[in-house]
Order: structure tokens, then sequence, then C-alpha cells
């Protein structure tokens, strides 16, 4: 009796814990995205491309078709938005931020492009993995929405 009352004691403080590392992860990844928007808005690609996996694993799906390598999407990202007129201003609106195991997490949202060549938004889903103490994007996928 004395076992399934302390087991009773112990499990909930277990499942606390559990529960509080789950949201410092969350809190983390979601700085990781404050630390996209806020590199975007600055015109700084090179601070936003470290938010990603630098690694040829790296995979970025979007409307113009699949790119495969950090050095790759950060060449498509140069080609795309060439000058600070198509950066522009860029707000993200986060939906969900699920964990698939130890060490990875969907994030799942929206993005708000307000420029002076033409406004844009769409949807995003991104993978992130904990490689080397840190939240890299591994997988992004991101379409545009009319």
């Amino acid at each position: 009796m004395k076992k399934v009352l302390c087991l009773l004691l112990v499990l909930p403080l277990f499942c606390i814990a559990q529960t509080s590392k789950e949201q410092e992860e969350r809190d983390a990844i979601a700085q990781v995205l404050a630390t996209q928007q806020t590199a975007w808005n600055n015109f700084n690609i090179e601070l936003f491309m470290e938010t990603y996996w630098k690694s040829e694993e790296l995979t970025f799906y979007g409307s113009a078709g699949v790119v495969k390598g950090w050095q790759k999407t950060l060449e498509r990202y140069k080609k795309s938005y060439p000058t600070q007129e198509h950066f522009g201003h860029l707000e993200f609106v986060t939906n969900d931020i699920s964990k698939i195991n130890d060490d990875a997490y969907t994030v799942m949202g929206e993005y708000h492009l307000t420029r002076p060549v033409g406004d844009t938004q769409g949807i995003f889903m991104l993978v992130l993995k904990k490689i080397d103490g840190a939240w890299k994007i591994i997988a992004d996928t991101s379409c545009k929405v009319e």
C-alpha cells in the first residue's frame, strides 16, 4: 500500500517535469521563429539562414519546387528576394508547435509579408530538430495563399 501511495505522489511530479521541459522546448522553438522574423525585417539573410541546419540534407519545399541543401536554399532566397523592397516586413503567426519525438518538433503557421513590390501571404510547416544543443530547421514547406 505504501508503494502505491508513493507512486501516486511521485507520478504527478514526473508529469509536471515533462510538461515543463516540453514548454521550455516550445519556447526555444518560438525563439527560432522570432530570430527569423527579426533577421528578415532587418534585411539580414545571413542571420535568417543561421536558423536552418547547415547540411546538404536540409530540404525546402516551395512553390518553385524542392531545394536540397543549405547553400542552395540560401541561393533560392537571394534569387527570390533580391532587394530590401522584396524582403519587406515579415510577420509570423504560429498556429501549432507539436512534439514528434525527444529531439524533433513540427511548427505550423502563417506568414504575412508587407512590401513595396506587392504583399504576399501563405502558410508553412517546419520540422525542427535539436542539433548540437540548438534547434535547427531541417525541413521547410512554405506556400503562398491568395
